[in-house]
């Protein structure tokens, strides 16, 4: 009989935005693909049941120190995220905020000789053999504090999303703008 290996299986620790943000991806993972960007809040779960005691049968044995996303309704739709998130301004009692949006990505070779036009070179670059759909979820604390998650659509699993500081830097720091003066 074959000797199973006895080491524990190790799930890496994550702090509880890395938590909140997973649980989030994965939220947003279970509606598919082919989505518009979605925002989402963050407070955390003692702060939410402060202001909202409403949400105690929905937040149950949560740890109050933990964080919750709160999916904000009615985002416009924009051909520039950038554009809709410097219009943004976030209330003192919103802890964080998360946002998930699909991307397309290529070879940088893919952007060489694309139309000056704008819909055209984005038609060029979705139908190039090469393409990889991809969906991020980045999310930032008022702290500073920040993590992305990325998706791949060819290899969509939750045990294949990457998880890391530096996935998306630009796009960290509009969304902490969004968070301070």
């Amino acid at each position: 009989m074959p000797e199973r290996d006895q080491t524990p299986s190790v799930r890496p620790l994550l702090s509880p935005l890395g938590e909140c943000a997973v649980e989030t991806e994965r939220h947003v993972a279970a509606a598919g693909w082919d989505q518009a960007p979605r925002l989402f809040a963050i407070a955390t779960n003692a702060g939410l049941l402060e202001r909202e005691p409403a949400l105690a049968a929905q937040l149950g044995a949560a740890d109050p120190a933990a964080y919750s996303t709160i999916e904000q309704d009615g985002v416009p739709h924009t051909s520039s995220i950038e554009s809709l998130l410097r219009q943004l301004a976030w209330p003192p009692e919103v802890d964080g905020v998360a946002l998930a949006l699909e991307r397309i990505v290529v070879p940088p070779e893919a952007e060489r000789d694309l139309p000056d036009n704008p819909t055209e070179a984005a038609e060029a670059l979705a139908a190039h053999p090469d393409r990889s759909d991809v969906r991020l979820l980045v999310a930032v604390l008022r702290s500073g504090e920040s993590i992305c998650l990325l998706r791949q659509r060819a290899h969509d699993s939750d045990d294949k999303v990457a998880i890391g500081n530096d996935i998306a830097p630009g796009l960290v720091h509009a969304l902490s703008t969004t968070l301070h003066d």
